[in-house]
């Protein structure tokens, strides 16, 4: 042979194979951290996964070591790399070198490094902290309950009841009618019977959790203002026991209001209210659901019991006088008055954003609240009520300091999970939430900075009060793809696969009305201006993501009906019962029925696949099962190329196909069943406009 041959050919033999750097991939999740939540003192196996045969090394990289990995497993054309971490009592933080020849890269929670990474996007283990399993990637369904449905309309609240913020309460006779501009005083009559009587419709959609918007005693129809922590309200429970007395006209004084104090303060009233909950989560939980109530312990109202703003509760049998009544009022360290105060009725104090009507609690200066709310903590989660869980309204704003904070929920949570170790606690946060999440405060939170507000900009274009339109951030998958990876890698995976992933709530505008790129809020641009030029389709490829993204994915209300809806107070419009989008909830069912049916779904691994302007495709995957999510938001069809084989198929394989679960577009959905072939682990497939494909492997 040609002496120049066999020097080609021992050159070829013995180059080296470039790194395939589309194959390295690691995660928390059980097939990569396992155990995915551990004890202290228990050993941790962390792999990682590379291209068969393709790297020299790999390192799993400690603060203060480095411990080379072992290749334990060979499937489907990977290599899997393990290692062993003994799990102490203090956080973990580790991320990967991979070694080629010359070439060493890292891989942390943003992917491959070129150069050494921080820890701050370092996988991590955090011993003893886990989250219940029935919260990961459970469907949630978010109620409030003024306006869901009227199951009792005894109980409902009577135009000038009483008055609240200076004008008399009203009864909205007309279930259908819009909500007021200022519609805080309004009440529509939905109450817990309602939601009782609504069970087996949200169980048929498919619904596991329910979120109560308040429903402790309160003078709004938001009840963000709690009057009494104790007791559910009669106007969504239970009134035995009722009397005369509206307010006259001009009358704003609530001493008057006979009527509203007799229902409120009644004892066997507020028992008879607290007795239907517990039914309430019974109900549920015969059908197999949970239930969530909602706790707004940053501030109180001006009706609460412990400052008798109105005086509501002066002198009646069985409750001691308020703040505001009396200076000394046990109560009266629960809150910060003001110098040169005096009493009685001492309105000089400090309410949250300056509001009166929202008196702040002064937890710093009195033990006696940080005790009752702590008991306040475990009495809904304890029998008889046996709520399942806590979301903390602005939760990061507790107290007055971030110091006090932390101390709080770090004995609210030892108060809650000593109650019920299976109960979750979800916060309300915006921004990063890492410090709360290292598994002694908060369990989660609920998702807007790696799920709400990506997803808003790159469906819509719109942020999400619909308060601006960025036409750059519109389809901009560069965007979206960075922002989730970003903002998921402050979480760890207890708290990602159990966050609360929301289009939108009671704070924001609904997401269909986003989907037609109308900046305002109801108040400059009306009601009807919400159901104008709206593109369904558009919702139905962002509840595809919903349904396939790490987390518990959320419905508000009648989102599933075709409800639309401004920013507050126009995005609490009443459930349309038999004037529902049958259709649109027909689709709920199905991608519904989908998450539901597929447990990788809820704990699987994610990996984006492909991007492009207003495209992109990602994957959920373990060992069992891979799925495959193709989203086209242009107006035009789309050729896709996705490198399933990323996901753990065997690209070697003939023959080999992937199943269409369902597919979204401009006028249909289907959850008919098709094959769609593979051809070396890539999937081509022409997907129509304004679509969403789903498809299967295992």
């Amino acid at each position: 042979m040609d002496e120049k041959i066999i020097r080609s050919r021992t050159y070829v033999l013995g180059m080296r194979q470039l790194l395939k750097k589309s194959a390295l991939f690691s995660d928390e999740t059980e097939e990569f951290q396992s155990p995915m939540e551990s004890k202290p003192g228990e050993k941790v196996t962390v792999r990682f996964r590379t291209a068969r045969n393709n790297v020299d090394s790999v390192y799993v990289v400690l603060p203060y070591r480095k411990i080379r990995m072992q290749v334990t497993e060979q499937r489907n054309g990977f290599d899997y790399y393990s290692a062993e971490i003994t799990a102490g009592d203090y956080e973990i933080y580790y991320y990967f070198q991979i070694r080629n020849g010359k070439t060493t890269c890292y891989y942390n929670k943003l992917g491959v490094q070129k150069d050494e990474p921080k820890k701050e996007y370092a996988f991590r283990i955090i011993p003893g902290f886990s989250t219940p399993d029935w919260a990961k990637g459970a469907v949630m369904y978010q109620i409030y309950p003024d306006r869901f449905y009227n199951g009792d309309p005894y109980n409902d609240v009577v135009s000038e009841e009483y008055s609240y913020i200076n004008q008399h309460v009203k009864k909205v006779d007309d279930w259908y009618k819009n909500p007021e501009n200022m519609d805080v005083r309004n009440f529509y009559g939905g109450d817990l019977q309602g939601v009782i009587d609504k069970m087996d419709y949200l169980k048929d959609l498919g619904i596991e959790v329910l979120y109560l918007n308040p429903i402790f005693v309160s003078a709004s129809n938001h009840k963000y203002d709690t009057q009494d922590y104790e007791h559910v309200d009669p106007h969504l429970g239970r009134i035995l026991h009722d009397a005369d007395g509206l307010l006259g006209w001009g009358d704003l004084d609530n001493t008057h209001a006979k009527k509203y104090i007799a229902r409120v303060t009644n004892k066997e009233n507020l028992r008879a209210s607290d007795r239907l909950f517990a039914r309430l989560v019974e109900e549920a939980h015969k059908r197999g659901m949970k239930v969530i109530i909602d706790g707004v312990f940053n501030h109180c109202g001006s009706f609460n019991r412990w400052m008798d703003r109105e005086r509501i509760y002066e002198g009646k049998e069985g409750f001691k006088p308020g703040a505001f009544v009396a200076e000394d009022s046990p109560y009266h360290s629960y809150f910060e008055f003001h110098e040169g105060s005096q009493w009685p009725y001492n309105g000089n104090y400090n309410g949250w954003w300056g509001h009166n009507t929202l008196p702040k609690l002064n937890y710093e200066n009195s033990k006696e609240l940080q005790e009752d709310i702590l008991r306040i903590g475990r009495k809904w989660v304890s029998p008889p009520y046996n709520a399942d869980g806590w979301r903390l309204d602005v939760a990061a704003d507790l107290g007055h300091t971030e110091e006090f904070n932390h101390y709080f929920w770090k004995e609210f949570r030892k108060a809650v999970k000593d109650a019920n170790p299976n109960a979750i606690i979800l916060a309300e946060h915006y921004g990063d939430a890492a410090a709360w999440l290292k598994g002694d405060e908060w369990d989660t939170v609920m998702n807007y900075d790696a799920f709400m507000e990506p997803l808003s900009w790159f469906f819509t274009g719109m942020e999400k009060h619909s308060d601006s339109y960025r036409e750059d951030l519109l389809g901009n998958a560069d965007s979206y793809i960075d922002a989730m990876r970003y903002h998921m890698a402050s979480f760890t995976a207890p708290s990602l696969l159990t966050a609360m992933n929301e289009l939108d709530n009671h704070d924001h505008s609904r997401f269909l009305t986003r989907t037609n790129h109308r900046v305002g809020r109801v108040q400059s641009l009306g009601s009807e201006a919400a159901s104008e030029d709206i593109r369904p389709s558009v919702l139905r490829e962002a509840v595809v993501v919903q349904m396939t993204w790490p987390g518990a994915p959320t419905v508000y209300y009648g989102d599933e009906a075709g409800v639309c809806g401004f920013t507050d107070p126009d995005n609490r419009r009443t459930y349309p019962w038999g004037r529902e989008d049958k259709e649109l909830i027909r689709f709920y069912k199905e991608i519904i029925h989908i998450h539901n049916e597929h447990q990788v779904l809820r704990t699987g691994s994610t990996m984006i696949l492909t991007r492009d302007y207003n495209a992109f495709s990602y994957g959920r995957f373990n060992a069992e099962e891979q799925i495959a999510v193709l989203i086209n938001n242009r107006t035009q069809e789309y050729a896709f190329e996705v490198p399933v084989w990323q996901l753990g198929i065997d690209r070697t394989e003939e023959d080999s196909y992937v199943e269409q679960l369902f597919i979204t577009a401009q006028d249909t959905y289907s959850a008919e069943r098709s094959r769609i072939p593979l051809k070396a682990g890539v999937v081509q497939m022409q997907v129509p406009p304004e679509s969403a494909v789903v498809l299967l492997h295992r």
